[in-house]
Formats: C-alpha cells, sequence, structure tokens
C-alpha cells in the first residue's frame, strides 16, 4: 500500500520527502527506491505519530510530500499535518490507513488496552486524546531511563516472570548508517538530533495484548509489570 501511495503522489528522483524517524525506517527505505530523499522529523511525545510542527519545519522548496505513519494503531494527527500541507503547497500521503476501529478484534483490543491502562503501575502507558482513534494493534508504554538502561533491564525482568515484550524501535532511522548521506544533506538547516523520537527508542517497550487474550493472561502481565514498579520514578511529562 505505501509504495502505491508514493507513486500515486509522483515522487521521483531530487525529491525531499519528509518522514517521522522513529517508526519511518520502511518508508524511508522505500522513499529512496524512488530516487529521492527522506528527510527526517520529530514525532509527538504523547502519540509517537509524525508531530506537525517539526514536519513542517522540515518541509523545503524540493519537498514533494509528508508522510505520517500510523504507529501502534494510533492514528497520526492527520487534520494537523493536513493543515500543514494546505500551508505549504505540499500533499500529505498516509503510508497505509489505519486498521477498522469498528472491527471486533479492535473493539476487544481497546477493552483490554483500557484494563491495562487502569492497572499498570510500573510503566507510562499510553495516552489516547478526545476524538482520538487507536485501535492498539500494539501496546506501547514507556520505561523512563533515568540514566540507565532501564527499559532493557525492565524486558528481561519480564521474561524471567513469563511475560514477552518486544522493543519496536531500538535506533531511530535519522541515526541508522544506512540513512547517514541523507542526514548530512539536510543538517544545514535543522539539527540531526530528534529528541522524541530518541527518547521514544530508548524508553519504549509492547506489552503482550491481542484479542485471543484471555483474562488470566492480562493479570499476568498487570502482575509482572507491577512488581518491578520501582524502576520507574517519574512519569513522562
Amino acid at each position: 500500500m505505501g509504495t502505491t501511495q508514493l507513486t500515486a503522489a509522483g515522487i521521483g528522483a531530487g525529491d525531499e520527502v519528509v518522514v517521522p524517524s522513529f517508526g519511518g525506517a520502511d518508508v524511508a527505505r522505500a522513499v529512496q527506491e524512488f530516487g529521492a530523499r527522506p528527510v527526517f522529523a520529530d514525532i509527538d511525545a504523547h502519540t509517537y505519530c509524525l508531530d506537525p510542527s517539526s514536519a513542517e519545519g522540515a518541509v523545503t522548496a524540493r519537498t514533494a510530500a509528508i508522510v505520517p505513519v500510523h504507529l501502534f494503531g494510533q492514528a497520526a494527527g492527520m487534520a494537523a499535518l493536513r493543515a500543514v500541507g494546505e500551508r505549504r503547497g505540499v500533499p500529505v500521503v498516509e503510508w497505509e490507513p489505519l486498521p477498522r476501529t469498528d472491527a471486533i478484534d479492535a473493539v476487544r483490543r481497546r477493552q483490554y488496552a483500557t484494563y491495562l491502562g487502569r492497572r499498570l503501575r510500573g510503566v507510562v502507558v499510553p495516552e489516547v486524546g478526545d476524538g482520538s482513534e487507536h485501535v492498539f494493534s500494539a501496546y506501547a508504554v514507556r520505561v523512563p531511563g533515568n540514566g540507565r538502561p532501564d527499559r532493557d533491564a525492565f524486558r528481561r525482568a519480564l521474561r524471567l516472570r513469563g511475560v514477552e515484550s518486544h522493543v519496536p524501535v531500538r535506533v531511530p532511522a535519522h541515526r541508522l548508517p544506512e540513512f547517514a548521506q541523507d542526514v548530512r544533506r539536510t543538517e544545514w538547516r535543522s539539527s540531526p538530533r530528534l529528541p522524541e523520537s530518541e527518547r521514544a527508542a530508548d524508553e519504549c517497550l509492547t506489552l503482550p495484548l491481542s484479542a485471543a487474550m484471555t483474562k488470566k493472561d492480562l493479570q499476568r502481565v498487570v502482575s509482572a509489570c507491577n512488581a518491578l514498579g520501582g524502576l520507574l520514578r517519574e512519569r513522562v511529562s
């Protein structure tokens, strides 16, 4: 779906395409395949999706498109991004559509996510703003580092308690060697350091969440995380 959208947008050699650094590596690779250059922008700290202000700051006369990614089942702020596109005369192209929010599995995942959000104490749980869409295709939490690799220690401790978790993005795309040349070409107009993307890569962990889980499965996740609550010193502001 994503490459089809880029084709429809007329992306070609010499163009620049604004993409999110956190969760945007596949988009950036596709952009390169079209002979275009990915320009990395930062994410919103709460949704993990492309931040409209950062995206607007990355737009130049060579920008052919802004490509947001709906991450973890959280809808990107499309209204704000389209407003940026209208101001700057740049099309906004969704990488992939958001899964249906009325599907039975999505409804059940949202119910389970609410259950986890009300009970988890050892992590910073996802935030869903008023009017936002979230189907929780993944349940992403934060384990703030506080100066040490708490996220990875937390993950190992969960495994010892029988709960498997995953690091969704270990290195943001703007820090990957394969995109180093593209970053060097654009750093003269914006810092290559994207703080929210880097912090999310350091702190994010996805916990088990699926429509097939039972209440016992959910309780196991809650019990394991809450037993490790001492790793969490403060919530993300």
